[in-house]
């Protein structure tokens, strides 16, 4: 019997923290985790797999940047960046799981999608913008550029006294493009869709799309496509095996076998790192509390071992 899931690669399963993101370390990468998806298109799974853009739309941003002082092409906007970066990545995902399926002897399509995510306008984060973007200003420079282009900048760990951009991080709230992304999976095609969490986008009082310059979170907004498609399990995969309690410290516990109620409590407890595990987190609770079967944390090449990654479902 056929069984759907949503993959989310996460930014380790594109670019490691220790390269200079080539584009042959990219693929490599890409590859290296792709192979671990051939144990569930054996077993008949239908697959979307979303990905993050962190570095790569911070990357398009310097461009505009650099583009705008040395040559005065006209920057484009947030949505048209995130855009880019999911055209980009999502031929490369989609180029590396071709040469995978052709390598296993697997006949499945691949088609890539630009996915809009349906935000609310009056979302509070646009009150309080939190998410880093772009590249790393001396205080100077993101006064000048603040004054300029109403840019919002809060100073970053990356650098002593450097400043970066910081936009909302709404809450998603539908997946536009969901009943084409059922269709399609339905005819048989593995998908990539709501790549770096998806564009913003909201609808205004005659119903016109609109856009915000905002990042959605890509673990919250693969847990919401995984909804909207009815899928049965979400994995989420990341740089450790397993999630723990109390991560890095003396009492850091492997937590492997997890049910609703008491990974909510883990939540509410702090138990997990707010900005990285944490939203992770967040997403297999929504997903669950919506009729999901099965949320797993694991890294990207255990994938294929059932003995890794940490499970969590409304019951024991």
């Amino acid at each position: 019997m056929k069984k759907r899931a949503v993959v989310a690669l996460g930014g380790n399963a594109i670019l490691r923290g220790n390269e200079d993101g080539t584009i042959v370390q990219q693929e490599k990468n890409v590859t290296d985790t792709l192979e671990n998806l051939v144990p569930l298109l054996r077993d008949c799974y239908e697959l979307v797999l979303t990905h993050g853009n962190g570095p790569q739309v911070g990357n398009i941003l310097m461009r505009n940047d650099a583009g705008e002082q040395l040559y005065g092409i006209s920057p484009m906007p947030l949505n048209i960046c995130v855009a880019d970066s999911q055209g980009g990545i999502g031929f490369m995902i989609e180029r590396m799981m071709r040469n995978v399926l052709n390598k296993h002897g697997i006949d499945k399509n691949v088609i890539s999608m630009v996915t809009l995510v349906e935000i609310d306008a009056n979302d509070p984060a646009f009150q309080n913008p939190s998410k880093r973007i772009g590249k790393v200003y001396s205080k100077t420079e993101a006064d000048k550029l603040a004054e300029k282009k109403d840019w919002v900048f809060k100073t970053t760990s990356k650098s002593k006294d450097g400043y970066r951009r910081v936009v909302p991080s709404p809450s998603p709230i539908d997946i536009v493009n969901k009943e084409i992304i059922s269709q399609l999976l339905e005819s048989g095609n593995i998908v990539i869709a709501a790549g770096g969490g998806g564009i913003p986008v909201y609808f205004d009082e005659n119903n016109d799309m609109r856009t915000l310059d905002a990042v959605i979170d890509k673990d919250m907004a693969s847990g919401m496509l995984a909804t909207n498609i009815h899928a049965d399990e979400l994995y989420i995969l990341t740089d450790v095996p397993f999630i723990y309690k109390d991560f890095g410290e003396e009492t850091q516990e492997k937590l492997e076998f997890l049910n609703y109620s008491d990974t909510k409590k883990h939540l509410e407890n702090g138990t997990f790192a707010e900005g990285s595990m944490e939203p992770k987190i967040k997403a297999c609770l929504n997903f669950i509390k919506n009729g999901g079967s099965t949320s797993i944390i694991t890294e990207a090449t255990k994938l294929a071992d059932k003995s890794y990654g940490s499970k969590i479902t409304m019951e024991y």
